[in-house]
């Protein structure tokens, strides 16, 4: 297990980022014992910490050499994107672009000419991207985010490449399942979202850490988290409620 993994594990259980709960569901309708909420890096340590997570990763796997610009979609990845280049240069001095999306083009100022949907003009011709974000789903904003790449590559008459999305926690979960109503099939699994992604752009995937190293991580260390709004060390009644969810929804 990686420092910058264990260290991601020990903030997320420190801050309450990471809890565990009775009646806790899913935007997709699925219950789950646990959730995990990344905006809880929200002071300039914390910040610094992120990034420096995300600055790591790139490094163990080869990824600063490919790539010329961090682009984090909004809101959150915009301030990983930040996070992750201010990291690489204090840290590792790689002196890297950063850039993040808007929700629409901008059309005064500067985005009267350029009407560009990226905030910083970072993207030239040629360039290598690699786009940041907090988690992974069902990578419908990663798909989204591809296309306002693509837009904007054919609007300025240039070419860019994506060489990898990097995502802090990889929850190894499969997508929901639902019936002909669309209400969710409880106890069904789905697709694993991040291998079909792959498979379709074409794009590879690398994460920080899963959700499987940092509970793990948490329970041998006897690390306090916050357990129906308590701190407390993961007990073997919390781990095997953990275990069972990802038997049931996770991936194989």
């Amino acid at each position: 297990m990686k420092n910058y993994t264990k260290r991601l594990a020990e903030i997320l259980a420190e801050t309450g980022a990471i809890f565990f709960d009775r009646g806790l569901v899913l935007k997709d309708g699925r219950p789950t014992p646990y959730f995990v909420n990344m905006a809880m890096f929200r002071t300039g340590r914390l910040s610094i910490e992120l990034g420096s997570f995300f600055a790591g990763m790139m490094m163990s796997e080869g990824l600063v050499k490919d790539a010329d610009v961090i682009l984090g979609p909004s809101y959150k990845g915009s301030a990983i994107a930040l996070a992750t280049a201010i990291a690489l240069w204090q840290e590792h001095q790689v002196d890297m672009t950063f850039d993040y999306d808007r929700k629409e083009a901008k059309t005064h100022g500067e985005g009267s000419v350029s009407k560009s949907i990226f905030v910083n003009s970072s993207l030239c011709d040629g360039c290598r991207i690699f786009i940041v974000d907090d988690v992974a789903t069902s990578m419908r904003t990663k798909f989204d985010l591809l296309e306002k790449i693509e837009s904007e590559a054919r609007f300025r008459g240039m070419t860019f490449r994506v060489v990898g999305i990097g995502i802090g926690l990889d929850r190894e979960q499969t997508t929901a399942v639902y019936d002909r109503d669309d209400k969710v099939i409880l106890g069904q699994k789905g697709e694993n979202a991040i291998q079909d992604f792959v498979s379709k752009s074409g794009v590879p995937v690398f994460s920080v850490a899963s959700i499987r190293e940092v509970v793990e991580y948490i329970y041998k260390e006897e690390i306090p988290v916050m357990i129906q709004a308590k701190r407390t060390p993961i007990d073997a009644k919390i781990k095997a409620q953990f275990d069972k969810y990802l038997e049931t929804y996770g991936i194989r």
